[in-house]
């Protein structure tokens, strides 16, 4: 049984309008254009990202490609860590990837959890689950504090 860390407690001023930030910034990313998702942060070191597969994100043989793992398993396991980070932006350093099932269709949730670190590097991990519940995927990720203010970037709107 593996023991983690717990979280830094989230009752301090400002969190809810960090994660509201980050979710805002989430959306703006070109990226996701492309992968029409949505991410929810509730509570310091969680997140949650609710996206549907059809046949556009498909490779050949008719399921979900890896790229839409990766994305969705990075992004979780990154907003889950940089959810205890008010000031930088992280940084992926590294990233482990499991790929469980294929998926072919449907709605899927990229959940993601803070798992230790709290100053430079912090580790985060992801699963992937369908909506019948069953895991598909999962990862974890290495992230840095980089020197990128997060009040810098465009997308990032706090108590909007």
């Amino acid at each position: 049984m593996s023991r983690t860390a717990a979280p830094p407690d989230s009752s301090h001023s400002g969190a809810q309008a960090h994660f509201r930030a980050l979710e805002s910034l989430y959306a703006s990313a070109p990226i996701n254009a492309l992968f029409r998702s949505q991410l929810e942060i509730e509570r310091e070191g969680q997140s949650v990202i609710r996206f549907e597969v059809d046949e556009s994100l498909h490779h050949a043989a008719g399921a979900a490609h890896g790229t839409v793992y990766f994305k969705m398993l990075d992004d979780a396991a990154f907003y889950a860590a940089n959810s205890l980070v008010s000031d930088r932006f992280l940084l992926t350093t590294g990233f482990n990837l499991h790929f469980t099932a294929p998926v072919r269709s449907g709605k899927v949730e990229a959940r993601g959890r803070w798992v230790s670190g709290k100053r430079r590097v912090f580790v985060a991990e992801a699963s992937l689950v369908d909506e019948e519940g069953e895991e598909v995927g999962r990862g974890t990720g290495t992230f840095m504090r980089s020197h990128i203010a997060l009040s810098g970037l465009p997308g990032y709107k706090v108590g909007e």
